[in-house]
Formats: structure tokens, C-alpha cells, sequence
């Protein structure tokens, strides 16, 4: 499983300031990996482009055993005409139906089964979303703040259920808590200042997963080298 980018540049119509400057890099492995930077460096217009949904760009995105990736997003919506349990019933297949109950309780979402989707907290609709997604088939699933206004804990909990579940899927998870990414991510993607010669470097995360030992001072060694890579 490989995602690859060679010497990406990406503006927007109308600007003169390339949002994305000679950007490449490479994801080799299944697991978490992230993109991280400060807003406007990028990040949901690298997705896009991952995900084919921005597609006038210069340079290559090459991709290997990897033939179906979703984008899913902060504050995505569902129709409020049915419950939260009637859409997922619609979106999951038959032999997913355990899989289904299984991340409805690890999201913490029993409760709201029979409720409709306006009627949620903003972060209870996103993990109805992410399950929503988890559900599909996917190679990569990218995952712009999808966990934004869920509590710290069970963001915590829902990472590593994802990481035992789907161990031989990618992610790409956006998030701009550092402590988060640097603990529970791969290899890290750091986005810049898109002016500078080149967009982005590549960070070693620490990877964490349930039953290893984290190492604080490895942790901060990571979110200190994120930090520098600006």
C-alpha cells in the first residue's frame, strides 16, 4: 500500500500564491499517518486532491494496492427526515452489521440510535459521520478534524479502537492538536509556509497503540521536532 507525491503545486483559481509549493512525499504503509500545519497551509487542499475532489494541480499523486479512497470532514451533514439509527441501517451491509454495533459502542452513540441528526451535539454528529465512513470500503479513509468537539478521552478510545479494528487500512488524519498526532500517528506530515522552496517535511510520529509504553520524552522530542519543521 503506497501514497506517493511527487513535486505538488496547487493554487486556487484567481490567486497568484500557490497554497502547496513542490510538495513530495510517501506513505508506504497501512496504519494512522497525519497532515498537521497552522490553518491555510494546506491540509484539507492536499485531501482534496487525494481524494480526486480537486483535480487541476502540477505533479503526480501515485498510488499502489489502493483503489478506493473517502474524505470525510468536520461538520458534514445528514438529511434530518429519519433517525441516526435508519441511516446507518441504509449504509451497512449485511456481513458489517456486527461491525456496525460494534463502533456504535465504542463511539458512545446507543443512546442517540433513535434521534435525528440536528438534534445531536456538533461532536456526536461528526462520530456518526466517521462511522458512517468506517462502514464503506476503503483503501485510505481521510479524516479532516473528524473527531473535532469530541472530549479528549474518548477521542483517545476511538483512535486506537480504529487502529485494532482497521490495522490493515491507511488513514490520513488532520487534526491541529500536536500532543494527539504526535502521539497516535505514523509518519507525520508537517505543512508550512507554501512560499519557502518546498511545502512540506516528513516527521516520525510515535505511533501509539493499546499496550505499548509511551515514552514522554520521545513524545515531546516529536511534537518538538513538528514544531521546527514550520
Amino acid at each position: 500500500m503506497v501514497l506517493e507525491c511527487r513535486h505538488l503545486k496547487f493554487t486556487y483559481p484567481g490567486s497568484e500564491t500557490a497554497v502547496i509549493n513542490n510538495l513530495s512525499f510517501l506513505m508506504e504503509k497501512p496504519g494512522f499517518n497525519a497532515l498537521f500545519g497552522p490553518s491555510g497551509a494546506g491540509k484539507t487542499s492536499l485531501a482534496k486532491i487525494i481524494a480526486q475532489m480537486i483535480t487541476r494541480f502540477e505533479g503526480e499523486i501515485l498510488t499502489k494496492d489502493m483503489n478506493t479512497v473517502l474524505y470525510s470532514y468536520n461538520l458534514e451533514r445528514l438529511p434530518g427526515w429519519s433517525s441516526i439509527g435508519n441511516h446507518l441501517d441504509k449504509v451497512t451491509p449485511e456481513e458489517k452489521q456486527n461491525l456496525k454495533a460494534q463502533l456504535i459502542d465504542i463511539f458512545d452513540l446507543k443512546a442517540v440510535m433513535n434521534s435525528r441528526f440536528s438534534m445531536l451535539s456538533m461532536g456526536q454528529q461528526n462520530r456518526i459521520n466517521l462511522i458512517r465512513y468506517l462502514l464503506q470500503d476503503f483503501d485510505l479513509l481521510i479524516l479532516d478534524e473528524s473527531l473535532a468537539n469530541v472530549d479528549e478521552l474518548l477521542r483517545e478510545t476511538i483512535i486506537l479502537a480504529i487502529k485494532e479494528l482497521f490495522g490493515h487500512k491507511m488513514f490520513l488524519y488532520i487534526s491541529h492538536n500536536l500532543m494527539e498526532v504526535s502521539k497516535f500517528c505514523s509518519r507525520i506530515l508537517v505543512l508550512g509556509n507554501p512560499s519557502h522552496e518546498k511545502s512540506g517535511s516528513m516527521i516520525d510520529g510515535r505511533d501509539y497503540q493499546s499496550g505499548y509504553r509511551l515514552d514522554k520524552k520521545e513524545l515531546d522530542a516529536t511534537m518538538l521536532e513538528i514544531m521546527n519543521a514550520f
